[in-house]
């Protein structure tokens, strides 16, 4: 059986379509629960999770989407436990596909897949959404480079798990921290192409700021602490503001845009993006910041 695990905090209108793309799932229903985490909502989604009658609902008060997802793989039943999140829908293949990869690779193998933007009108990217179709979730990337898969479509053993261990607080960026210390317990992460499901883009760039202001300080609390950190940072910072350069041709070759319209709003984006990024590097070197989860 595989366990899927859903953190959820507030986004109860996606949260419904998210459900409904797990019903739609083409594997066997008696192959696979559906785990939602509630994490604190303004209004828990009983209503929501009660339409979906074999999803369960649980509750974590400890705030973050990793002890969230850590209470889900403590209560779930199956032997694989498969990550996703609230604001996500899954491919109806999703479930099959790691099913079927889990057939094939070896224990101590952990899966990442593909995430994709979805656009709010179908086939017609907004500035923001061409962006991030191109630099949102590079998680072949990460899982082929990196040793690490963003959480928002992982899964694993659960014996591995549980050597592992569970995922970090929300202090920290929980996908590269935990992918550390899989890579430290033995394990190896591999890329399944098939393993598809569609994120939706930020609808603004101020989401988009909040979301880097959120990563960045993930970065800068597991930075700090090496001897000469503050020097490595700074000339991070400015690499981050050159980097549109580069940026700028990986849009314009990349597979994920169409049309010369799409590509130029995606280098818009991208320097301003990459300008606030440094801003925001450069304040932390003053003072540490606090995270805040889905605010």
């Amino acid at each position: 059986m595989i366990s899927v695990i859903i953190p959820h905090l507030n986004q109860a209108a996606a949260l419904e379509a998210c459900l409904r793309s797990l019903d739609a799932q083409t594997l066997s229903r008696d192959l696979f629960e559906v785990i939602v985490v509630d994490n604190g909502s303004a209004i828990p989604p009983m209503d929501v999770v009660a339409g979906h009658p074999d999803a369960k609902l649980m509750y974590e008060p400890h705030p973050g989407p990793g002890p969230a997802r850590n209470a889900g793989a403590a209560y779930a039943r199956g032997d694989i436990l498969a990550f996703m999140d609230a604001d996500c829908r899954a491919h109806p293949d999703w479930l099959t596909a790691i099913h079927n990869a889990f057939q094939q690779v070896g224990q101590a193998t952990i899966l990442g897949g593909e995430v994709r933007i979805r656009p709010a009108v179908e086939g017609c990217f907004t500035a923001i959404e061409a962006y991030e179709s191109v630099f949102g979730f590079r998680n072949r990337l990460y899982v082929t480079r990196h040793g690490y898969s963003v959480t928002a479509n992982l899964a694993v053993r659960r014996a591995d798990f549980a050597r592992v261990g569970p995922f970090p607080g929300i202090q920290f960026a929980e996908d590269m921290q935990w992918g550390q210390m899989a890579l430290r317990a033995g394990c190896e992460f591999r890329y399944v192409p098939g393993m598809v499901v569609f994120h939706p883009a930020r609808r603004s760039l101020q989401e988009l700021y909040a979301k880097w202001d959120r990563q960045i300080t993930h970065y800068r609390n597991m930075a700090q602490g090496a001897r000469g950190w503050q020097l490595r940072w700074f000339a991070t910072a400015l690499v981050v503001l050159a980097s549109p350069v580069v940026g700028a041709i990986t849009v314009m070759t990349s597979g994920r845009l169409h049309g010369i319209s799409a590509r130029l709003k995606a280098i818009a984006v991208l320097c301003a993006v990459r300008s606030h990024r440094t801003a925001k590097m450069l304040a932390l070197l003053r003072k540490e910041g606090a995270v805040v989860w889905n605010r």
